[in-house]
């Protein structure tokens, strides 16, 4: 009898991993109130600027940079397909935010449909969207704030300004353009040929240039090596946490007002670039608009989705809207028709502006609009990007906090931590600390593409999967009530999957290993706490979940 029951149990606890969350469980937790719940504040324009206010920020003013040496003027396209992949994904977001109003959002549909286990995962990977987006961003927030500081001829010590490579980095590029000017004094700052003369002195590494660069960069030692700390990444992380833990209503004030002032800055930056376009920089023909053909298309697009991340993170709201079944849709489906518009114009306007290998990576849009002698407007565009990166930055942060806190209520994670709702602010504040704080150390170490490239393929992850999801849920439960329907199903999903796959293929084997080895880490999480602690998986074997 012994040596039957472990062979028993195998298939067991393999249909266990694959249990679902039950809808009727779900719409229970939907409806919850009192001191322990979220409070519902949030109307359709709240969520609407909260989408805007994740999306619009580190495309336009950071990633569009990285996103031109790709895709030259072909940047437009990228937008195009970019948007593209998010709508086919958005338009399947949004039937499960109507039908299921919980703060969860990918990780909660993927447990209505595919399971705890997949669901888990994608758990997991949304900590790659939201915490290390969150990071990506203040990184990027940094860039502008020593912008703004430039302009006051405020100078901030190279090593507590960059992470240690950046640091160097910049350091380097400082040094190289002072050897090169010195070498020619007929090369004209800014130049295609000034610049490949930079580029060729850095490549070279030598001895002088080091010993310069690390002489510039003066940055102290720790243990025989030198360090490097973000110090302006790592505040504005710590002060967004405060405002999130302070309550949801004063953050979607917060984060409106925000987005009304960059909304105002990107129509400024493309009614006063269009007057400075040049079509010669567009190119005459397909190879000189696409110099890397559709493959530097494809790769812009992956690199650029960045711009795009956001609009899935008004869905982690769900319990903290008045009427989540029509506002959700609304919101989420509007704020990326809005921002789309607005990427294809500004890339428009930037390449046109700024032959694209000369377009400047770490703050594009700003040093398009110095190098023209617009200096009044350049510092308007750094106060935007700040404004803007401010609150993207403000909707991951609360993203995160929101998917933990699913996590929690299922059982997933220590619930008295990651679901402790504080009695006054009535928000997740225990794991609103932590997530801020982890997001405000790595943004301070980590350099920027890094960080920008692993949110990537975890977000066309979990766009892949909710795109799989809702064609599951069809098939499964098709008689559930949907308030909003994704239409032509399964053409659209099956688009989801399919762009969004192709952009997650574009970013490389260095960021698949990167995600791989981070579900590797979140299932040593959930096998050896998760499974133990799941709630579903207490209701399966009919015993009491824990409180």
């Amino acid at each position: 009898m012994s040596t039957t029951a472990p062979i028993q149990e195998k298939p067991k606890r393999m249909a266990n991993l694959l249990a679902t969350k039950p809808l009727n469980l779900l719409m229970e937790e939907a409806r919850e109130t009192g001191e322990h719940s979220l409070k519902r504040t949030l109307g359709v324009f709240q969520l609407t600027a909260l989408g805007v206010g994740a999306i619009i920020g580190a495309g336009i003013f950071v990633m569009v940079g990285l996103g031109a040496q790709y895709a030259g003027p072909g940047l437009t396209l990228s937008f195009v397909l970019s948007g593209l992949g998010c709508a086919f994904a958005g338009l399947c977001y949004a039937e499960f935010a109507a039908m299921i109003p919980l703060a969860g959002s990918a990780y909660t549909y993927a447990y209505a449909t595919l399971g705890e286990l997949l669901a888990w995962i994608i758990g997991w990977d949304l900590t790659l969207e939201y915490a290390m987006g969150a990071s990506t961003v203040s990184s990027g927030w940094s860039n502008h704030f020593i912008e703004l500081l430039n302009i006051f001829h405020i100078k901030m010590p190279l090593w507590l300004a960059y992470d240690h490579w950046t640091a160097l980095k910049t350091a380097e590029n400082i040094v190289a353009r002072q050897i090169a000017q010195a070498s020619d004094p007929s090369l004209v700052a800014g130049s295609q040929a000034f610049l490949d003369k930079v580029t060729a002195i850095v490549a070279a590494q030598s001895p002088e240039l080091l010993q310069r660069a690390h002489a510039l960069l003066g940055a102290p030692h720790l243990f025989g090596m030198e360090i490097g700390f973000n110090l302006p990444a790592f505040i504005i992380a710590l002060i967004i946490t405060a405002v999130l833990v302070i309550g949801i209503k004063e953050s979607a004030r917060f984060n409106a007002t925000i987005v009304t002032i960059k909304v105002a800055v990107v129509l400024f930056v493309i009614a006063l670039g269009a007057r400075y376009i040049s079509t010669a920089n567009w190119g005459s023909d397909w190879h000189s608009y696409a110099p890397h053909g559709f493959a530097g298309i494809g790769a812009g697009a992956a690199y650029i989705f960045f711009a795009y991340i956001g609009f899935d993170a008004v869905s982690t709201t769900a319990q903290e809207a008045k009427n989540p079944q029509r506002d959700l849709p609304i919101g989420m489906i509007a704020s990326l028709a809005i921002c789309t518009v607005l990427y294809i114009a500004v890339a428009g306007v930037l390449t046109g502006m700024v032959h694209w290998q000369q377009i400047n990576i770490e703050a594009p849009v700003a040093r398009a609009f110095l190098d023209r002698g617009l200096t009044t407007a350049s510092h308007i565009i750094t106060l935007g990007a700040l404004a803007g990166l401010t609150s993207v930055m403000l909707v991951m942060l609360l993203g995160q906090t929101r998917v933990l806190y699913s996590m929690a209520n299922d059982g997933l994670l220590p619930k008295k931590f990651f679901a402790a709702v504080h009695p006054k602010f009535r928000t997740p504040w225990k794991n609103t600390i932590l997530v801020g704080l982890l997001a405000a150390i790595v943004g301070s170490v980590t350099p920027i593409d890094d960080i920008g490239k692993m949110v990537n393929i975890g977000t066309l992850l979990a766009f892949v999967i909710v795109s799989i999801a809702v064609m599951v849920l069809r098939r499964t439960n098709p008689d559930q009530p949907r308030p909003f329907r994704t239409p032509w199903v399964p053409l659209v999903p099956i688009l989801g999957v399919i762009s969004n796959g192709y952009m997650m293929y574009k970013l490389g084997w260095v960021n698949w290993a990167r995600l791989f080895i981070w579900l590797a880490i979140g299932l040593v999480v959930y096998f050896s706490y998760g499974q133990k602690h799941s709630r579903v998986q207490a209701i399966a074997a009919g015993k009491e979940p824990e409180a």
